[in-house]
């Protein structure tokens, strides 16, 4: 009877999860498609020069933004049945995928008026794992320069 319990529980337990984690995620999805049409007037690319301007660099600085992302146990539960069979870990896909875009689109927010952002790069670490070594929380970091430049060219043209 004991057994039956702790079975309906962990069953309870998975479904909570499975609910709640299904909702987090669409809700945080939502946000970031919301969040990146705002910033889609900030190009980003991850060369190393300016692209499609003549216009001269004002300025340019560091910028960054970084998040951590952990995944629910619903999921965790589905990725050790993928070690078992093979195949790809979708569960842990979606979580790079949030994490990364979270953190261009932090990035972006932290130099809101920037005409260009070049040298984009990307680190993904895992800063937390689990019981048998299994991905509990993903830490990515966004970084690269960004261009401010002048409002027209001041490029002139004297004849001497």
């Amino acid at each position: 009877m004991d057994a039956l319990i702790q079975l309906i529980f962990f069953l309870t337990l998975l479904a909570l999860g499975y609910v709640f984690g299904k909702i987090a995620e669409k809700k945080h999805y939502r946000s970031i498609i919301e969040r990146e049409k705002q910033w889609t007037q900030i190009p980003t690319t991850s060369g190393r020069r300016v692209v499609g301007t003549d216009r001269e660099v004002k300025r340019v600085q560091l910028a960054t933004g970084s998040v951590v992302i952990s995944v629910d146990y619903f999921k965790r539960i589905l990725a050790g049945l993928r070690n078992i069979f093979g195949g790809n870990v979708q569960s842990y896909e979606t979580l790079v995928d949030r994490a990364r875009r979270e953190a261009v689109l932090r990035m972006k927010e932290s130099c809101p008026k920037a005409d260009q952002i070049i040298n984009l790069r990307l680190e993904t670490s895992s800063i937390s794992k689990g019981n048998k070594n299994q991905i509990g929380s993903v830490e990515v970091l966004a970084y690269g320069t960004a261009v401010y430049l002048h409002l027209a060219s001041t490029t002139t043209h004297s004849s001497f």
